[in-house]
């Protein structure tokens, strides 16, 4: 039988770290839903790290499932290095990324399938409607809302890990750090089609740990990196060169009213920290924006091997279908230059 011909449709990677809910019974039911689909897939569990318990799970299941394929990493790396080895791991051209704890109630995973259309890049589940105390309900509506604020963008739940998104999106968008969380803003922003499904949420999606001020604090900064990302990336003088001309005219107003009182009023420079002040945030501007012009002439540097684009479709009339069909019979090493663009896989 021919590799294409067991090629599956689905390839569901599942990234096991430090939180874990009944690992066994929750690969089974995830199992049983998508079987119930009588569609192709595979399950990819990468354990992100050494996790003894998780790994005799695993192996122990594999002996009995021959769609489930585990990757064990070498060490802790974090749970986007794990979601990037099972996406290289996997075989389909659809990725369904689902976490190893209860999130969504695995039977309602079908609906992911069966909601995508054609023109769906990626759906994202959200979870709808959503349990949980005051607290978790501020908390979580100050992420969105501050998310919002930085990005432009508008979602409801990325802390969901339920995704369904073509392997493109993989390819185009490099995982690292903490990013997983917010792929579908970084593929929204690449030109890909985002969209949500609300998914009921399982009754044992309970965090019974406690997110200390660490775990606020790096979830501020990793929004404040995906604000950069998002609006920046391309134009990293437009950031750095605002920051440094706003420093640098402060600074700048503070010495201009010292020297006029200096010069017309009398007043001493001696004992002004006004002086200092002001001077410190002109060398600090010109500085930051110096260093938005040196993030230019990377960007510069490195333009040829970037692409700002991302194409969709092509549509083309009787005459350019004929040329393309003459350049096919052309020999192998004139159709360099006339290579098409990429092939674009479609949901279900």
């Amino acid at each position: 039988m021919s590799e294409s011909s067991t090629r599956p449709r689905y390839s569901i990677v599942i990234p096991v770290g430090a939180r874990v809910d009944e690992l066994d019974t929750l690969i089974a039911e995830y199992d049983e839903a998508f079987a119930s689909t009588g569609k192709a897939y595979e399950i990819i569990a990468v354990l992100d790290g050494r996790r003894d318990e998780s790994l005799q799970i695993l192996r122990e299941l594999s002996r009995s499932n021959e769609r489930l394929r585990v990757i064990e990493l070498a060490k802790t790396f974090g749970e986007s290095a794990a979601l990037a080895a099972g996406f290289d791991a996997a075989r389909a051209d659809l990725l369904v990324t689902l976490p190893a704890y209860y999130q969504v109630t695995p039977s309602e995973l079908p609906k992911l399938l069966e909601q995508a259309g054609p023109d769906d890049d990626m759906l994202i589940a959200v979870r709808w409607p959503r349990t949980g105390g005051s607290f978790d309900k501020l908390r979580r509506g100050a992420f969105h809302a501050l998310f919002e604020f930085t990005s432009g963008m508008t979602f409801r739940d990325l802390g969901c890990g339920v995704r369904l998104f073509k392997r493109e999106i993989a390819s185009e968008i490099p995982l690292y750090g903490d990013q997983h969380r917010f792929l579908p803003a970084l593929a929204s922003r690449r030109g890909f089609r985002v969209r949500e499904l609300d998914l009921h949420q399982s009754p044992k999606d309970v965090f019974r740990g406690r997110y200390r001020l660490r775990e606020y604090l790096h979830r501020f900064l990793d929004v404040l990196t995906v604000f950069f990302l998002v609006r920046f990336t391309k134009k990293p003088l437009r950031f750095f060169g605002t920051i440094g001309f706003l420093a640098a005219s402060v600074g700048g107003l503070f010495t201009a009213v010292l020297v006029v009182q200096r010069l017309f009023f009398d007043v001493a420079l001696a004992d002004r920290p006004a002086l200092l002040l002001g001077s410190l945030l002109i060398v600090l501007g010109v500085q930051t924006f110096a260093l938005g012009l040196i993030g230019e002439l990377i960007i510069f540097t490195h333009a040829t091997q970037m692409k700002e684009y991302a194409i969709r479709s092509v549509i083309e009339g009787p005459a350019a279908k004929e040329s393309a069909s003459a350049l096919s019979e052309e020999p192998a090493e004139q159709m360099s230059a006339h290579d098409g663009p990429r092939n674009v896989t479609q949901l279900p």
